[in-house]
């Protein structure tokens, strides 16, 4: 975790799930009503912190857009958009590609979606602001084994096989104490 890695949650809850995600993956996008489901069934007892690992073509500009409506507190809406849109905007591969998005302006009709303030996006875009932050995180991914999104480790544990029913027993066993 980072002190500007984004979170939901307690922050002095006894249970840390780190997710590294890439805004692009099919998978995340199924995946996050089960996290935001845990972090209501374990209310107060986790915290989610979401790291980037950029791993497909429109990821770096999508985790870009999501961090800049952070900026205007929009985080998580912009996070949740993202996954419903992801077939808009989302590089297409295959024989049947057909034309790839233009990123920029279906970002900022996102970004009108969300009533956000252009001129900050902008602003934020032409400073390449969190160009940094997004290296980071897939480096801290990488030097932690991460090749596949979404990666959750929960209190430094890493989810061996991903599913809930895997991330609960690893949530379970923290809470319990019975993890060594």
């Amino acid at each position: 975790m980072r002190p500007d890695s984004p979170t939901l949650g307690a922050a002095n809850a006894p249970i840390t799930v780190v997710e590294f995600y890439d805004p692009e993956c099919e998978a995340c996008a199924a995946f996050s009503p089960i996290v935001k489901k845990l972090l209501k069934d374990y209310e107060g007892r986790i915290r989610l912190v979401v790291r980037y690992m950029p791993l497909h073509p429109n990821s770096v500009p999508a985790a870009i857009f999501t961090e800049t409506a952070g900026e205007q507190g929009k985080y998580w809406q912009a996070q949740e958009l993202l996954f419903q849109k992801q077939s808009e905007w989302g590089a297409k591969h295959g024989p049947d590609s057909g034309p790839q998005p233009d990123i920029k302006a279906t970002f900022q009709k996102y970004a009108m979606e969300l009533g956000l303030d252009l001129n900050k996006m902008d602003a934020a875009l032409a400073d390449n602001r969190y160009q940094a932050k997004i290296q980071r995180d897939l480096k801290d991914g990488q030097s932690l084994g991460v090749r596949q999104t979404p990666t959750f480790f929960v209190n430094g544990r890493r989810l061996a096989r991903f599913s809930e029913v895997d991330l609960r027993s690893l949530i379970d066993e923290e809470l319990s104490g019975n993890n060594r």
